[in-house]
């Protein structure tokens, strides 16, 4: 699920120093300048994120035609940034610590990941599985946008769907013509607070003979303040329905829950260090 959701995980942190909150009735920004703000704001503070770690578990649920669970994994990670690029270290499946092998392999292909990390700019994908947000804003068309309050703290949010004539490049550009969806920004803090989106049409990987997304998954996202003011992520959910190699049919239910959020210290720094020794 990692690529999935890294196509729609468009991140953005805490400004120590607030904009004025605006009076109730003021027109909302323009979108546009809304979210190259949240873009600014995340290049700002990559330095800040990459003093925090948190831990991640999610759960994927096999689902039959019938709708029944057949089958329920779990997956735990430890989380950290890396010259502003999310990784993640599987650390247990299903409860059960990472035998040695797998350790070993894991370290390897974290390793790889952190140096990776380490050579690409920030705000460029690390893999061909992201959009960046000035990208997203090229492939989608922003409609209705509007005021509310979300979680206590006024929010804007506004509709977007993919444009069928954007011209895009990769799987990930690819797959976001096929998305349609609801963003919420924090207004004072000019983050994403909370994400809605599903595929409004199938998505076929090599003509569907490789794989085919179905129309109708769909998946959410959650940020909040949770650490010293800094907004980290804290959940998400998805259902995923495709078709892989004409094949196997999938359906599956996955949550995702963020926690135990932390600056660093000498024990989390070591924990970090072992993913690239």
């Amino acid at each position: 699920m990692m690529q999935v959701r890294s196509a729609v995980w468009f991140l953005a942190f805490f400004v120590p120093v607030l904009p004025a909150q605006p009076a109730a009735n003021a027109p909302p920004p323009d979108i546009r300048q809304l979210m190259r703000e949240v873009q600014q704001h995340q290049r700002q503070l990559d330095k800040v994120r990459e003093s925090y770690t948190f831990n991640s578990l999610e759960t994927t649920q096999d689902i039959d035609a019938g709708g029944q669970v057949k089958k329920t994994e779990t997956t735990e990670y430890e989380d950290f940034f890396v010259n502003g690029h999310f990784i993640q270290r599987t650390v247990k499946k299903n409860g059960q610590p990472l035998d040695a092998g797998a350790r070993q392999k894991e370290t390897g292909h974290v390793t790889k990941l952190v140096e990776k990390a380490e050579k690409t700019p920030p705000g460029q994908p690390l893999e061909d599985s992201g959009v960046s947000i000035s990208r997203l804003l090229d492939i989608m068309d922003v409609r209705n946008p509007r005021r509310e309050t979300f979680r206590g703290r006024t929010a804007i949010v506004f509709d977007f769907a993919g444009r069928k004539d954007a011209k895009t490049h990769g799987l990930a550009e690819d797959a976001s013509k096929k998305l349609q969806g609801v963003v919420w920004i924090d207004e004072a803090d000019r983050q994403v607070a909370h994400l809605e989106v599903r595929f409004i049409d199938d998505f076929r990987i090599a003509g569907g003979l490789f794989a085919k997304i179905d129309k109708g998954s769909s998946f959410r996202f959650d940020q909040a303040p949770v650490k010293d003011g800094l907004w980290l992520p804290t959940g998400g959910e998805g259902t995923v329905q495709a078709r892989f190699l004409l094949l196997k049919n999938v359906r599956q239910h996955f949550t995702e829950r963020d926690y135990d959020y932390k600056r660093f210290t000498v024990e989390t720094e070591e924990s970090r260090a072992a993913a690239v020794k």
